[in-house]
């Protein structure tokens, strides 16, 4: 008898109900508090995607004593945006935008290929989504 080979694909190996979301940290310094700021964002995003039941957690991407002003010396953002290419992420959550990035260029440019992906970003102090009417900043400049 032969075997059946079932081919998966990104839509059957995520449950399609829920959106992938993925949360990113970033900190510029290694002191003692903004360690202790590091931690707290990481155990924070995880604890609020996971106890979201309409998301499915991808994973907290977090860059520790780095700067801003570049994506390419970030690994971890570099890695996001990796799995953003793979159509693993959906949704990334962030806490502000210079947690995300420091140099506008790369932001506004980052920010745009993430939308033309269909991936929102939110940026909660800010209080904006990327992909909503409030985001259309990223797209005027």
């Amino acid at each position: 008898m032969a075997k059946q080979v079932k081919k998966l694909n990104r839509q059957t190996m995520h449950d399609t109900h829920k959106k992938r979301v993925a949360a990113y940290v970033r900190v510029s310094m290694e002191s003692e508090d903004l360690l202790r700021s590091y931690v707290r964002q990481i155990e924070y995003y995880t604890k609020l995607i996971k106890s979201n039941p309409e998301w499915e957690f991808v994973q907290v991407f977090a860059d520790k004593g780095i700067t801003g002003t570049s994506a390419e010396k970030r690994d971890a953002f570099m890695q996001m945006l990796d799995e953003c290419e793979k159509g693993n992420i959906q949704i990334i959550l962030t806490k502000s935008i210079s947690r995300f990035s420091r140099n506008t260029i790369d932001l506004l440019q980052t920010v745009r290929h993430l939308k033309d992906l269909g991936i929102e970003v939110r940026f909660e102090k800010e209080n904006i989504n990327s992909l909503s009417g409030d985001g259309d900043i990223f797209t005027t400049y």
